[in-house]
This record gives C-alpha cells, sequence and structure tokens, in this order.
C-alpha cells in the first residue's frame, strides 16, 4: 500500500555528527527548521544561513543527508512528503568537517524535525465512477459511504442510468469489483483513478504503525 507520510506543523532540530578517532575525526552540525506544504507540493530545501557559517559544499551535503532522511519517515517509515527545509545555522571545524559529515548531520537533524512536526501519515484516494441501475442506488450509495467514500456527484447516463461519482480512499477498495457485482447482479461498472493524498484517520493510523513496528494488537 502505498502511503507516504508528512508533517502536521512547524519544528526546528539539531544534527551533530562528530567523531574522533586516532587520526582525522568527523565533524558536522547544522541546525534546521521544517514546516508543512500543501497536499502534492513536493519537497523543499533552502539555505538560509548567512555569512557563509557553511561553506556551499557542506549545504550540499546537508541536502543530501535531509532527502537521505525523507525515504523513511519516522512513524512507519513510507516515504515523506510536501515538507519545507530551511537550513539556518550550524557550524564547522577547520580540520575534521566534510561532505559525509554533514549529510550524516542533515540526516540526524531532519529525522528530529520529523518527529517533533506532529508527524501523520497520508493514504491515497481514488476518484470513482459506478454507473448503477436506479433500483441498486441506494445499496452502491450506502456501500460506497461504508468504505469512507465521499460522493460529490449524483448524474443520470442517456440510457436511464444513476451515475455516482466520489472520492474513496484506495484501501478500502480492495474487492470492491466482487463487492459491486454482488450488490447489483453483475448490471453496475465503475472506473477509478489516482486523485491526491489524505491524512489518514488516527485509529487507522494506529493499526498501520502498529503493524509497521511489530506491536499492533488485533481486537479479540
Amino acid at each position: 500500500m502505498s502511503y507516504r507520510e508528512t508533517i502536521s506543523q512547524a519544528a526546528k532540530a539539531e544534527g551533530r555528527f562528530v567523531r574522533q578517532t586516532g587520526g582525522r575525526g568527523a565533524y558536522g552540525h547544522v541546525l534546521l527548521e521544517v514546516e508543512p506544504l500543501a497536499s502534492g507540493a513536493g519537497i523543499e530545501f533552502e539555505n538560509a544561513t548567512v555569512g557563509g557559517v557553511i561553506p556551499a559544499e557542506f549545504v550540499r551535503a546537508t541536502e543530501k543527508g535531509c532527502r537521505d532522511a525523507l525515504e523513511s519517515g519516522v512513524l512507519a517509515g513510507y516515504e515523506v512528503v510536501d515538507v519545507h527545509i530551511r537550513l539556518v545555522d550550524g557550524s564547522t571545524h577547520d580540520v575534521d568537517s566534510s561532505d559525509m559529515a554533514f549529510r550524516a548531520a542533515g540526516s540526524i537533524a531532519l529525522r528530529a524535525a520529523l518527529d517533533k512536526g506532529a508527524p501523520v501519515l497520508k493514504e491515497p484516494i481514488m476518484s470513482i465512477e459506478v454507473v448503477t441501475p436506479e433500483e441498486y442506488l441506494g445499496d452502491v450509495m450506502a456501500d460506497i459511504q461504508t468504505r469512507r467514500g465521499q460522493i460529490e456527484e449524483l448524474g443520470t447516463t442517456a440510457g436511464g442510468s444513476r451515475c455516482i461519482r466520489g472520492f474513496v480512499p484506495l484501501r478500502e477498495m480492495f474487492g470492491y469489483a466482487t463487492d459491486i457485482r454482488g450488490l447489483t447482479q453483475g448490471r453496475a461498472t465503475y472506473s477509478m483513478e489516482p486523485h491526491s493524498y489524505q491524512v489518514v484517520p488516527e485509529k487507522i493510523t494506529q493499526e498501520i504503525v502498529g503493524r509497521a513496528r511489530g506491536q499492533y494488537q488485533p481486537a479479540s
């Protein structure tokens, strides 16, 4: 199931990657701010540092580290979408700073910021159209609503059948072909296509996150 993760509020976090060994060490330090974007906006990275506090090559490394962290969210490991990342500060070491250290620091900071940003799951929503004889209209509409569907338009075709248009979470559409045949004695047709992503209800989020973390206990 192609869930996504995002945040629901702005947050700030610091990332430090410091290693001291017998030889050359490693030092990377960044401060990030994150904020949610509109659905479908994607990922934005902004360098808001001033005075060259972080050299350009380390800014690029920080962005790579952030994008590394976006591949697996903090809730259930799904890709993170629709977030604005702002690099606002940081520090370097004359000898020990490197691309690797700043890439690691960026990843550390972003994961911490996502955790503070009230993370949420988003699920794919399908645009659906069902054409059914009038006599089955009530049953078909009721079934869509039990699937957490939202009916947007109800019309009539040239042949007199009823046409229902709306939106239903993809999660709820598995087995629909069989179910709609049973409801209408095989006389209804339907089509669907991807529409958007929307936040998953809290109860379902808990189930998905619990399964991902191996902690889900089905109700007895």
